[in-house]
């Protein structure tokens, strides 16, 4: 059987009641393998499929699986002692392949993938299921959640947050495509797909509750960012303005997207050059 058939297998005798208890070393060794695979990159929880992206909903089910099937453990990181179904990765690879983590809080849970020449600064954190491209910044106090997908060439500026599918749970993961900037402080959640070559201003909230004023193409998206644009957080008119409880207009967030301006452009590339 592939392991795509293996994990939907072992997925439905856990819908059936199967418990930790119950499960067989042949469920760990099928455990540990899809685990290896997701570290190698040769599963996703979504990857590109003829222009847009194809969700492997067995993907997530693996990923649950190794919480549902695992009991909690007692493991040692250096001098830190934590207790979690899964340990952390083995990095070994990580450096082989001229990728970079910085001591003291880089922290790669098993089952995510980092590119070649990517730099995670500390403190950062990847969880399960995670897709890091290559040539990708993880900047300080970032997160990348559970099975999001980070293009190559990305720039997660410092306490950046990349929600995961597992926490709450999601039907989506986030997407972030190649050659995307994330300004400080943003937030990307709940399946949000931010496309390539875009750049987006610090402290933007993007999710698919917040509409996407997208005046390139003068319309208005939820849950999407297009490609090439430089977007950023403003506050426009709520419907509860005329709320007698309201002194004066009443407000909400939004996000306006804009065509790149020459001078954005200017001041990323001087950004690449510190990473060469």
């Amino acid at each position: 059987m592939s392991l795509q058939t293996e994990i939907e297998d072992l997925w439905n005798r856990y819908d059936d009641g199967l418990t930790a208890d119950d499960a067989t070393a042949e469920d760990a060794d099928t455990l540990d393998a899809f685990l290896e695979a997701l570290e190698a990159g040769e599963v996703r929880a979504a990857e590109p499929a003829g222009g847009d992206w194809q969700v492997n909903e067995w993907v997530k089910q693996g990923i649950l699986l190794n919480f549902g099937l695992r009991e909690i453990e007692s493991r040692e990181y250096g001098d830190v002692a934590y207790h979690d179904v899964l340990p952390l990765r083995d990095t070994a690879d990580i450096g082989e392949r001229g990728s970079r983590n910085t001591p003291d809080g880089t922290v790669i849970r098993r089952g995510a993938y980092v590119g070649s020449d990517a730099i995670m600064m500390s403190p950062s954190f990847v969880n399960i299921g995670a897709h890091v491209g290559d040539g990708t910044l993880v900047d300080s106090c970032d997160t990348v959640g559970s099975c999001a997908q980070i293009g190559e060439n990305v720039k997660l500026g410092a306490n950046t947050l990349i929600g995961g599918v597992l926490e709450p749970v999601e039907d989506d993961p986030v997407i972030v495509e190649d050659g995307v900037s994330l300004g400080a402080g943003c937030r990307v959640t709940s399946g949000f797909r931010v496309g390539e070559n875009s750049i987006v201003g610090e402290n933007t909230l993007l999710t698919p509750r917040i509409p996407v004023y997208d005046l390139v193409d003068d319309e208005v998206l939820y849950g999407e960012l297009p490609p090439e644009r430089r977007a950023f957080a403003r506050y426009v008119e709520s419907s509860v303005s005329d709320e007698d409880l309201i002194p004066g207009a009443a407000y909400k967030p939004a996000v306006v997207a804009t065509d790149i301006e020459t001078e954005t452009l200017e001041g990323t590339e001087r950004e690449d050059a510190l990473r060469e």
